[in-house]
C-alpha cells in the first residue's frame, strides 16, 4: 500500500508479482506494467475528483476551463505508460546506480 498526497490520502495498492535475481546491466526500480492514471495532487479526495473529472468531461460545465488549466490540459484517467513511470523514476535509478557501487 502505497499513500500519496497525505491531505486527501489516495492510497495506492503496488503489487510484486514475482522478485528476480537482479541483472548487473539494469537499471532498478523499474515499472513493468500498471494501469490508470494517478489522481492529481491536492485535488481533493474521492469526491473532489469526481468533480474534476465531471467538469473537464463536460465543456459547458462552469468550471471546465478553470479545470483545465489547473491540470494543464486534458486529463485521461485510464493513461499508463511504462515509459513515463520509468521516465519519472530515473532519477531514483540513478542515484540507485551511485549507491550500489559503494564498498
Amino acid at each position: 500500500m502505497y499513500t500519496y498526497d497525505f491531505g486527501d490520502d489516495w492510497e495506492h495498492v503496488i503489487v510484486v508479482e514475482k522478485v528476480l535475481p537482479p541483472d548487473p546491466a539494469g537499471h532498478y526500480p523499474l515499472c513493468v506494467d500498471g494501469k490508470l492514471q494517478g489522481p492529481p495532487e491536492d485535488c481533493g479526495g474521492v469526491p473532489g475528483y469526481y468533480n474534476l473529472m465531471e467538469a473537464l468531461r463536460d465543456p459547458t460545465h462552469k468550471e471546465h476551463e478553470d479545470m483545465l488549466d489547473w491540470v494543464g490540459g486534458e486529463l485521461d484517467p485510464d493513461a499508463f505508460t511504462v515509459d513515463d513511470v520509468n521516465r519519472r523514476l530515473a532519477p531514483i535509478q540513478r542515484w540507485w546506480a551511485k549507491t550500489s557501487k559503494r564498498p
